[in-house]
């Protein structure tokens, strides 16, 4: 098939990384592919076209200024005619709602994936139901995860046009060694390391953990949280507050994060709300066990067998489970083991795959 994925990527998150790994595994079984970020503008050093293009994926962004929707939909017109893709696969709300009508114009099968809604601000809450209202004329919906496949439903998405596919992990670069990622993030080799990894938003808790990290009775460990976002300055001055900065290690933004993973003895997600996030698979796959909130679709690949999962916003609760991971090393490594080998059983590259020619197959049909 001739695929486009089509996309607003932001710098970096779980969204653009699968994106990255669905379009070079598609370029891989011989689909021909090609990705369409929209951006405001065109970065000196593209690091989200940087994996695709070194995989041999194409890559033509739109470059638009803000709010310029009809110059927008001009040049997607333009890429559209001239490259005839079989189907077009959105994610993301941004071109869903802006670009999906265009497409669907064209007689061109129509894909949107939703990744997962964040909820909070009128905002967003208004850009959800623009999403869903969007989803609701496409020929397929994907939700990643299943309680978001009911959200959908009930917000109008006929289920015979929805697929629960959940995210996979696939291999975009190998992982450095325990000794070459603590390197290169610049922490000591006897350590007690807790890593955090995410955008600093409201929803993914980052607060949470900097609360935990007060309340934890472990000694002598650091936190390494990498990423960046609206609250990183925040936290920051609530972690002063709270006395727990000389602990922090603040990285910025890592492209391919998951590769500094094995810096980690613990990785912490403390999200309110998720679809199924890219960093909690990215570390099953290298074997770090996981203290998880028990939000949106991570029950689904985690079990208590796997992982350590605490209710959302509770940093009582999230600093008793990050003691009890550090203090016995053995268990928590059972539990990384059993969850490697659920991601191999359950959640590989090849039937997320074959679950997404089905999805596009559906489309056209339709």
């Amino acid at each position: 098939m001739r695929i486009v994925h089509l996309l607003s990527p932001a710098p970096a998150g779980g969204l653009e990384r699968v994106v990255q790994a669905l379009a070079i595994g598609q370029h891989r079984r011989n689909h021909d592919v090609l990705v369409i970020p929209v951006v405001e503008t065109l970065p000196d050093s593209d690091a989200f076209a940087a994996p695709l293009v070194r995989a041999g994926v194409g890559v033509m962004p739109i470059v638009v200024p803000p709010r310029e929707y009809r110059k927008e939909r001009e040049k997607l017109a333009g890429i559209l005619d001239s490259f005839s893709p079989d189907v077009v696969h959105s994610h993301g709300y941004r071109t869903n709602v802006v670009d999906g009508g265009l497409v669907r114009k064209r007689g061109i099968a129509m894909v949107g994936s939703a990744h997962g809604f964040t909820g909070g601000a009128l905002r967003n809450r208004v850009y959800e139901w623009l999403d869903c209202f969007a989803l609701r004329t496409f020929d397929a919906a994907i939700a990643v995860s299943r309680p978001l496949g009911e959200k959908l439903i009930a917000r109008g998405v006929r289920a015979s046009r929805l697929h629960v596919v959940p995210n996979a992990w696939s291999q975009i670069a190998p992982p450095l060694t325990r000794e070459d990622a603590r390197a290169a993030l610049n922490l000591a080799e006897d350590q007690k390391v807790i890593g955090w990894v995410g955008r600093m938003t409201h929803e993914k808790g980052v607060d949470v953990f900097v609360d935990a990290l007060q309340r934890l009775t472990a000694t002598g460990l650091t936190a390494c949280l990498v990423g960046d976002g609206p609250e990183r300055e925040i936290v920051e001055s609530k972690a002063k507050v709270l006395g727990v900065s000389d602990r922090l290690v603040w990285t910025g933004l890592l492209q391919e994060a998951g590769r500094y993973f094995k810096a980690f003895d613990v990785l912490c997600q403390s999200s309110r709300t998720e679809g199924i996030p890219m960093v909690v698979l990215e570390a099953m796959a290298v074997g770090i066990p996981l203290v998880v909130t028990a939000v949106g679709g991570v029950p689904d690949v985690v079990s208590p067998s796997e992982a350590m999962l605490v209710a959302p916003e509770n940093p009582v609760a999230l600093a008793n489970a990050l003691d009890h991971a550090l203090a016995d090393g053995a268990a928590a490594g059972v539990r990384a083991a059993a969850a490697k080998l659920r991601l191999q059983r359950q959640f590989s590259e090849a039937s997320w795959l074959d679950a997404h020619d089905r999805v596009y197959a559906s489309a056209r049909r339709s």
